[in-house]
């Protein structure tokens, strides 16, 4: 199944999402702090929730300045249904039931999902009781006056109803005698106490996706108390402890790997996990790729009230760093690196798992450097989204694609009545909102509009203008013209050129071209000695003058 739309009432700042369109593949909710997106997130998450441990509760989610007003007027809140979703059945499902149930059953491949704060999930689907009936009655033969009876059921349970009113006649030549028992027979195999909605329902459930949410507070703690955490219940669990155990399952999480008195065969299994720990950290985490993971088990003797002791095994998890030559503790490195590496442990045990899963991430890569979070969105791009629908908010600009904004999905709370909406028109008034996307399209555009392989640094617009024009009328008159394989850069003025090749000289083919001053361009010159910049790439307006000062005017 897909997800294909998502609505949100009741919850938290949430009064009504309007229905949010959901991408094949990944979809980026994008707004301010506070907005809302969190909350998005959070309902979706509860829908069907892949760990045990999570919940609906009115006291908690329902909007406050609306919960005494509601049940003052009676509403049940426990009954509310604070999120609905719909999936897209494919083509596949479909046929595998209908060959169960019969022939073109289904009036449409939608599942509409619904979840109450009670808990109790309430699904959908738009289905043909008439084919149902007519796939069940197959191969059967009734007398006249039976099939009359039968053919005004409107539903499986008039069906059955039907069929167990009627006597058969003591004619032996009745058809009814035979037909009828196997009738029964058919439909409480097929259907027992359910109707025909709820069969299917139950025939396809389990492949209904699952939710599994990460952000900053599931990150891995240092130190795992193996038997412990293995034989705690999940729903006791806090998300850093399921990302733990997550990390274990991936070791084997058994006595005859993690636990086995043979320190060869530990250690030689907590190398293949540190070696495929470390292969996805040395290809998406470019800030450093030095690094290995190094996790250990060491054993610690504890005493126990009554006077005796007890051997505690404990997972350690280290990151070798060899461009420093020294290891540190995993909590002692960059929260960027322990949430990066975190989600990876949290990850490896759904990647390859058949069960359907989609991935919500909340503010994914905050404590990401610029470049590694384009890093974490190549991640989600190659490895995630291969396999998994995607949902992640962010606030930052270096986590929307400008080239796929497509995917993006507006968040904006409005007044407290109207609460957060969330659209994909870009029409909101709020500029705060609209910030990440303006500073993708502006990054992008610097890229891709102004800066080129071969640069020519001017200082103003006046310069770039006057530069532009003399070239193009040159070029009308088949003389001699700037080569349009330069990018001409106006900076701002003479001061912000240092500070423009010192950002991009090492990355680009940068030239300048700069008024004749008096006091010469020391800084450009410092550049220059420094490597930032060619002396022969520092060009003076009195150099091509032939006169010691000089400028474009």
């Amino acid at each position: 199944m897909k997800l294909i739309e998502v609505t949100v009432k009741n919850f938290r700042n949430i009064i009504n999402s309007n229905p949010v369109r959901i991408q094949d593949d990944i979809t980026c909710v994008v707004g301010k702090n506070e907005s809302g997106k969190t909350s998005f997130l959070h309902a979706l998450y509860r829908l069907n929730p892949v760990r045990p441990n999570v919940n609906f509760k009115v006291e908690d989610q329902y909007p406050a300045w609306l919960e005494k007003r509601d049940r003052m007027k009676g509403i049940e809140l426990e009954k509310f249904k604070p999120i609905m979703v719909k999936f897209e059945i494919n083509e596949e499902l479909i046929n595998e039931t209908e060959s169960i149930f019969g022939e073109n059953i289904f009036k449409s491949n939608v599942l509409i999902l619904e979840r109450s704060y009670d808990g109790i999930l309430h699904p959908s689907l738009e289905l043909d009781s008439k084919l149902a009936i007519k796939a069940i009655l197959k191969d059967l033969s009734f007398s006249r006056d039976t099939r009359n009876e039968i053919s005004k059921a409107e539903d499986i349970q008039d069906l059955i109803d039907t069929a167990k009113a009627i006597e058969p006649s003591e004619d032996e030549n009745d058809k009814d005698k035979e037909s009828l028992p196997i009738l029964i027979e058919r439909i409480e195999e097929l259907y027992g106490d359910l109707n025909l909605n709820s069969a299917v329902w139950e025939n396809i459930k389990n492949q209904v996706p699952k939710f599994i949410y990460f952000d900053k507070y599931s990150s891995l703690p240092y130190t795992v108390k193996i038997k412990e955490l293995l034989k705690a219940d999940p729903k006791n669990l806090g998300d850093d402890d399921l990302t733990a155990l997550s990390l274990l399952r991936m070791a084997g999480a058994d006595d005859d790997y993690l636990l086995n008195p043979d320190y060869e065969r530990r250690k030689r299994e907590l190398e293949n996990v540190a070696n495929a720990l470390t292969q996805d950290v040395l290809k998406y985490w470019s800030q450093n790729r030095e690094l290995r993971v190094s996790p250990d088990i060491t054993q610690k003797t504890e005493n126990r009230n009554n006077g005796t002791t007890t051997v505690i095994d404990e997972l350690k998890i280290r990151i070798w760093d060899n461009k420093h030559a020294l290891s540190l503790p995993f909590n002692e490195h960059s929260t960027g690196f322990q949430w990066f590496f975190s989600f990876l442990a949290a990850f490896s045990e759904y990647e390859y798992k058949p069960e359907p899963i989609i991935i919500l991430l909340d503010e994914p890569g905050l404590g990401l450097h610029g470049r590694a979070q384009a890093d974490f969105l190549l991640f989600i791009e190659e490895r995630l989204s291969e396999k998994r629908q995607v949902i992640y908010s962010t606030h930052s600009p270096f986590m929307v694609q400008p080239d796929h904004l497509e995917r993006a999905r507006i968040v904006e709370e409005k007044d407290r009545d109207a609460g957060t909406k969330i659209t994909e028109e870009v029409y909101t008034t709020d500029s705060d909102t609209l910030f990440p996307l303006q500073g993708a399209l502006g990054y992008d555009l610097v890229q891709n509009l102004f800066i080129s392989k071969n640069n020519l640094i001017v200082e103003g617009t006046s310069d770039f203008v006057y530069l532009t024009i003399i070239s193009d009328f040159l070029k009308e008159n088949n003389r001699n013209y700037l080569d349009e394989k330069w990018s001409l850069v106006p900076v701002g003025g003479a001061d912000l050129i240092p500070s423009f090749v010192a950002l991009l000289g090492n990355h680009l083919d940068v030239t300048v071209i700069v008024d004749s001053r008096k006091e010469g361009h020391q800084k450009l010159t410092n550049l220059a000695l420094k490597g930032y910049l060619k002396n022969k790439r520092i060009i003076t307006i009195g150099e091509i003058l032939a006169t010691k000062l000089a400028d474009i005017e």
